[in-house]
C-alpha cells in the first residue's frame, strides 16, 4: 500500500485493545514499492524485530523494543489510549517521554487494522517520521472433545 493508502487506513480503524505479548514488527519506511521492502527487512535484521506488550503488577500496559539481532529487550514504554496526533478519534499511544531516556523525543500511536495486526505511526517531536505494522501471533485455538 502506498503512504497516503495506510494512511486512510489508519484514520478509518478503531483503536483496539491494548495489545499482549510479542509482536513482528515491520518498518514502513517508503510505503508502497520494492525499496520499501528491502529497507524494511534490513531493518528487521539489523536493528529493530517488533515490540513486547506487558501488563505491569499495577494494572498499567507497558512495553519493550525487540531489538535485533538477538531480540534483546530495550526502550520502555508506558502504553495507553489517547486522542491520536494524526487522526480524529482515540489510538493506542506508546509514550517513550517518562521511561526511556535516550528515546524520550519519541511517540508512537497504533490502531487496530485487522485481528492481530496494528498500523503505527511514530512521531519524533510531534513530526511524524515513519510508519510500521505490529503482527500478533494468532491464538491457537481450544481443542474441543467429541466422540469418535
Amino acid at each position: 500500500m502506498s503512504r497516503s493508502e495506510l494512511d486512510e487506513l489508519f484514520r478509518n480503524s478503531p483503536a483496539g485493545p491494548v495489545p499482549k505479548g510479542a509482536s513482528r514488527g515491520t518498518a514502513l519506511i517508503v510505503p508502497g514499492g520494492f525499496l520499501d521492502r528491502i529497507l524494511g527487512g534490513l531493518v528487521r535484521l539489523l536493528v529493530w524485530k517488533g515490540k513486547r506488550f506487558r501488563t505491569d503488577p499495577d494494572g498499567s500496559a507497558s512495553l519493550k523494543n525487540l531489538i535485533s539481532p538477538l531480540s534483546i529487550e530495550l526502550f520502555r514504554a508506558e502504553v495507553y489510549p489517547e486522542e491520536s496526533w494524526f487522526s480524529d478519534g482515540p489510538a493506542v499511544i506508546l509514550d517513550y517521554s517518562e521511561s526511556s531516556i535516550l528515546v524520550r523525543m519519541i511517540r508512537d500511536e497504533i490502531r487496530q487494522v485487522a485481528d492481530g495486526l496494528y498500523l503505527g505511526q511514530v512521531f519524533l517531536w510531534r513530526t511524524r517520521v515513519i510508519l510500521f505494522m505490529l503482527e500478533f501471533p494468532a491464538a491457537v485455538p481450544a481443542r474441543t472433545s467429541g466422540a469418535a
